[in-house]
């Protein structure tokens, strides 16, 4: 399965808002896993098993925890039984989309 989630501290004491320290906390937690992840300015991607994946988001929320009083967890899951790899197989199947679409007659 590939799991998009976002975790960010509610509450914190930061003056202008920011959050990057807590949530630097949390995508440590998913770097340290094992589990192929990638992260970007809105969304951390990880890709595994439920169990594993549900455990790792679990730890990071955690991480959260320990700095604010109070969680926000959003995320999305693709579930799909018997396939692995997608994180990176998903993009190369857009790439080969949008060049049949760049060249007319393809």
């Amino acid at each position: 399965m590939l799991v998009a989630f976002t975790i960010s501290p509610m509450g914190n004491d930061n003056p202008d808002g920011s959050v990057h320290d807590a949530v630097a906390a949390a995508v440590k937690v998913v770097r340290e896993s094992g589990l192929p992840n990638e992260t970007n300015s809105m969304f951390t991607n990880i890709e595994g098993s439920w169990d594993e994946c549900m455990a790792v988001i679990h730890d990071a929320c955690a991480a959260v925890a320990a700095v604010a009083p109070r969680v926000s967890l959003v995320l999305k899951a693709d579930i799909r039984p018997g396939r692995s790899g997608e994180m990176k197989a998903k993009l190369d199947r857009l790439e080969v989309a949008l060049d049949k679409l760049a060249t007319p007659g393809a």
